[in-house]
């Protein structure tokens, strides 16, 4: 019914492509330009699985540091904050002055987005274990590894998941904004490319594909956590 209604009020106003593209013709433009755009495609979606990758588990693995050694999280944490207080985006040109202009500054850009995203999430899910449990294993003789094991991870399973999933969100953001800076290839850069042009299809047709990848991580994270976490609810 939206699409619908936006294409009969494009066509009826005769609203021009350059402002506003009928969804028909976002959707020629998306079927007619994805041969060109697919590598374009494949790079973006690279850069966000290798650096989600990266980030994900370093903050994974912090997150149960921290939790077990207290001293540690006074240490790292000012820094964690800086992190998530800055706008990775706006590290990007140093890291293409320090890396050179290829895929490996946008990498770490998305690493350094969904890495402290997912550790906190994940230091929330660890720290509202049930201390009764804790001490009732402990009375049994489990020794740390083992409460983390059987006992922490597992009641924390839901926050991590929605730690992986706000960073996957945050990373493709990232991957996206960092071909748009400096990327001479990517979806971002596709983007900057038909806006400057003015090919408001086309520049619809990349969000389209960008939303795709979107929806996809949501979708991803929404069947672990009702396979793996579902006895939350």
């Amino acid at each position: 019914v939206i699409l619908g209604g936006l294409e009969l009020l494009v066509r009826l106003f005769h609203v021009p492509e350059f402002v506003f593209p009928a969804p028909s013709g976002t959707f020629k433009a998306l079927i007619t330009s994805f041969p060109n755009n697919y590598i374009h495609f494949l790079i973006t979606l690279s850069e966000l699985v290798s650096g989600y990758v990266v980030g994900a588990s370093i903050g994974l693995i912090l997150a149960a540091v921290l939790t077990q050694v207290p001293y540690l999280e006074k240490v790292i944490t000012p820094y964690i904050l800086l992190l998530i207080c800055t706008p990775t985006l706006a590290l990007v040109p140093l890291l293409m002055l320090k890396l050179g202009f290829n895929i490996w500054p946008r990498i770490i850009a998305v690493s350094l987005a969904s890495g402290p995203m997912v550790m906190i999430n994940s230091v929330t899910g660890f720290r509202r274990t049930d201390l009764a449990k804790i001490a009732l294993a402990k009375s049994y003789g489990a020794t740390t590894f083992q409460i983390f094991k059987m006992i922490r991870f597992p009641l924390a399973l839901p926050m991590i998941i929605v730690g992986l999933l706000v960073g996957g969100i945050f990373g493709l953001i990232t991957a996206v904004g960092s071909d748009m800076v400096g990327g001479k290839m990517g979806l971002g850069n596709r983007i900057s490319y038909y806006s400057s042009l003015a090919r408001m299809a086309h520049f619809f047709a990349i969000i389209i594909l960008v939303a795709i990848i979107g929806i996809s991580i949501w979708i991803i994270f929404s069947r672990i956590g009702k396979k793996w976490a579902s006895w939350q609810e």
